[in-house]
């Protein structure tokens, strides 16, 4: 997905650093101004946030609202909310997958079959974008302490190079 986008913006690396990041986070873009939701992001904001002058940031608005693809696009993003970092609070484990090849098809399903197969459910599982990701993560999160001796089973499925628990 992303490569098809990023050709808007050869001619303008810092548009698609920022372009990129819009998607990466779930901002959208509607009346010439970025949302987190309803909630009205400032381009000065953004543009601290990501260290880039706040022109930079209308223009890459203007990139995206001229071509009807990427506006498409970006007037419909949402942002997700990550339980990772308050599963540790929750007294809940997060396994973290690090996969060999990002796009083989079957990894979430052969992770969640084993984690099924012991009778966990799973809170939430998050995957980031291997064209937005350098390096592409799996990470799902169950309700309670993670059983060590899923963590072979794991290593072993098709596509993982790794498995992190926290």
């Amino acid at each position: 997905m992303w490569r098809g986008f990023a050709k808007f913006f050869n001619k303008y690396p810092k548009q698609k650093k920022i372009a990129q990041k819009l998607l990466e986070y779930g901002l959208k873009i509607e009346n010439n101004k970025i949302y987190c939701e309803e909630i009205e992001i400032p381009d000065t904001k953004i543009a601290r946030a990501f260290c880039v002058d706040r022109r930079i940031i209308k223009s890459t608005i203007e990139t995206i609202m001229k071509n009807r693809e990427l506006s498409n696009v970006f007037s419909n993003l949402c942002p997700t909310c990550h339980l990772k970092n308050v599963a540790s609070k929750m007294h809940w484990s997060v396994i973290e997958i690090i996969p060999t090849d990002p796009s083989l098809p079957g990894i979430i399903s052969n992770v969640a079959k084993i984690v099924a197969e012991e009778k966990i459910s799973i809170r939430q599982a998050i995957v980031e974008d291997f064209e937005l990701s350098e390096e592409p993560r799996l990470r799902i999160i169950i309700e309670e302490k993670f059983p060590p001796q899923l963590i072979q089973k794991i290593k072993d499925a098709q596509g993982i190079k790794a498995v992190l628990i926290y």
